[in-house]
């Protein structure tokens, strides 16, 4: 690489891994703690392009950006930050930034950017005001793992283009929401959103009304996948010729459109028409460090809506940390829901997080009444096949060796230390581990020893 990257981060450490890096990478760097400082530099004609945090010391780097455009046209500004939603994005890319990259980031991906950054000789459009939009703490999308991140970026990307979109995931993952957001955060947000399924396309003049009440919003098709060919091919007309209001065109599906499309239950010159961007939404399972922080989210969704303020134990966190959650951040949301309904106390306990999730598939009980005989290997194996079976096409959460010898070891441990009135020298030997191991596993585990009349 060759040239001049200004880099201004508050973090003494990132200044200097950058510094390092790209100098080593053959640019020369000028590194600052200050926004006041940067903009000195820009204004100076310093730099061939820009490395700038959100929040500094003496002000927000997304604010700065039009003054950048302003004294320095066509210069690049490469934006990282550490309040990562989507709505850092959005405004990264209404401001014109360059690029965005959420923190943590990965060196050598910044690094290709820069040097991308370096060699584009193009200016930039001008800055889009963000006017008022809702901040980002309202809006439906949550999460701030890495392959959430990248879908914020996407949804930036595409939000003000006029291109179809195509969104794809699971039942439960939020596709709705993030169609909803494409319209809300785009320019068409003064008008209409519609949102289409396959009833309204039995009648052949369907497609037509749904035009007529888009009035050039946005039109969203749901469930593609689910529309006979026959209402398909009255979608491709619709498309074909829209009339004098031209919608954008947002669609939902919950399956892989490839074997759709090989086996012709799937026209297509429809999937051609919208699918301009794909987006694909990932399942909770594939945002395990999401789950906590999606849970608080609807906590306090709830308490705003006027149910009593609640909060997780650190037993019931690691419960809804730990489940599978097939049905997604939508049952996840349902269930936090009924918890602040439901809850006795402000902090939620984990017999409570177990009575709501009591009822969800991958936690019936294994044994009922009509199959007192069946032998516990067959029942655990039946129990593990269905857990494997919700999942679909893909795997569990990793990990599951040890979550499934959890579930298994715990209520052993619980019903044998009732059983010896929570003798632990009893226990062990009826478990036949040392007292030392069983000691250690109860403090693993978290559980509660009270000395009693012995069961048996």
């Amino acid at each position: 690489m060759d040239g001049t990257v200004l880099v201004a981060d508050d973090d003494r450490t990132i200044r200097t891994v950058l510094t390092q890096a790209l100098t080593r990478a053959g640019c020369k760097v000028h590194a600052t703690s200050s926004l006041t400082t940067l903009m000195r530099w820009v204004a100076e004609g310093r730099g061939d392009v820009v490395i700038s945090d959100v929040m500094m010391p003496d002000g927000n780097g997304l604010e700065m950006l039009p003054k950048i455009h302003e004294d320095r046209p066509g210069l690049p500004v490469i934006v990282i930050s550490a309040q990562n939603t989507i709505m850092t994005a959005i405004k990264a890319n209404e401001a014109d930034a360059y690029d965005y990259l959420p923190k943590p980031f990965d060196l050598p991906d910044l690094m290709k950017r820069t040097a991308r950054a370096l060699s584009s000789n193009n200016g930039s459009a001008a800055p889009t005001s963000t006017d008022q939009r809702t901040t980002g703490d309202e809006l439906p999308l949550v999460g701030q793992t890495p392959v959430m991140q990248a879908l914020y970026s996407l949804i930036a990307r595409v939000m003000n283009t006029d291109i179809p979109v195509l969104i794809t995931g699971e039942s439960g993952t939020g596709k709705t929401a993030i169609a909803r957001a494409i319209h809300d955060f785009s320019d068409r947000r003064t008008l209409p959103f519609v949102s289409m399924s396959t009833a309204d396309l039995q009648d052949i003049e369907g497609p037509a009304r749904a035009l007529a009440r888009a009035k050039g919003g946005t039109l969203l098709i749901e469930e593609i996948a689910d529309i006979d060919l026959e209402a398909q091919a009255r979608l491709v007309r619709m498309m074909d010729a829209p009339g004098e209001h031209v919608p954008r065109f947002l669609a939902t599906s919950l399956v892989d459109l490839a074997g759709k499309l090989e086996s012709g239950e799937l026209r297509q010159d429809l999937y051609y028409r919208l699918g301009g961007a794909t987006l694909s939404v990932p399942a909770l399972r594939e945002r395990v460090e999401d789950i906590d922080l999606l849970a608080q989210h609807f906590l306090a969704k709830s308490e705003a809506e006027g149910a009593p303020a609640r909060g997780l134990s650190a037993e019931a966190g690691k419960l809804i940390h730990d489940y599978s959650w097939p049905g997604n951040v939508r049952q996840l949301e349902n269930a936090m829901r009924r918890l602040s309904l439901t809850a006795r106390t402000d902090a939620i306990t984990r017999s409570e997080v177990e009575m709501v999730l009591g009822s969800q598939p991958d936690l019936e009980p294994v044994l009922t009444g009509e199959m007192t005989t069946e032998k516990l290997s067959a029942s655990v194996e039946r129990h593990l096949r269905r857990y494997f079976d919700l999942h679909g096409g893909s795997l569990p959460p990793a990990g599951i060796y040890a979550r499934i010898l959890r579930e298994f070891e715990q209520p052993l441990i619980e019903i044998s230390l009732e059983a010896t009135g929570g003798n632990q020298a009893k226990c062990a030997d009826l478990l036949g581990i040392n007292r030392n191991t069983l000691r250690k596993k109860i403090t693993d585990l978290d559980i509660r020893v009270t000395r009693q009349r012995k069961l048996m």
